[in-house]
């Protein structure tokens, strides 16, 4: 399985909209949805866009005059891999470090609290 770089936040922006987007999404509607969120013009995006392609999170294609993209890495797989890099890094693989992190000064409301319970039950449920 390939590992795929943390993106910084900058090209993470533009895979949310690519993610929110149904594929293939040109190159101009990237650019629309990124300027009222970021104030970016068009050529910061189209640099941003080509660095994706580059690093493998982006397939390109030209139709016409137009270049459209296609996302290469779900998400899921993506935010998966970001959360055990940073549960790696930060918490040290330690679990119950990140939840001390979580539930410090109430962090967490109750409905956090029930959805995480819930979570807990089913994955129990599962693995008998």
């Amino acid at each position: 399985m390939k590992e795929y770089s943390h993106l910084p936040d900058s090209e993470f922006v533009i895979m949310q909209i690519v993610w929110s987007q149904s594929a293939p999404i040109s190159k101009l509607q990237v650019a629309a949805l990124a300027e009222p969120q970021r104030g970016w013009k068009p050529q910061t995006v189209y640099s941003l866009l080509n660095r994706l392609v580059e690093k493998g999170f982006l397939d390109s294609e030209k139709k016409g005059k137009e270049r459209y993209y296609t996302s290469l890495v779900s998400q899921e797989k993506y935010l998966n891999e970001e959360t055990g890099r940073f549960l790696k890094t930060v918490h040290r693989n330690s679990l119950s470090g990140l939840m001390n992190a979580l539930f410090a000064d109430n962090k967490l409301n109750e409905e956090d609290l029930y959805e995480l319970e819930q979570w807990l039950k089913k994955q129990c449920t599962e693995r008998k």
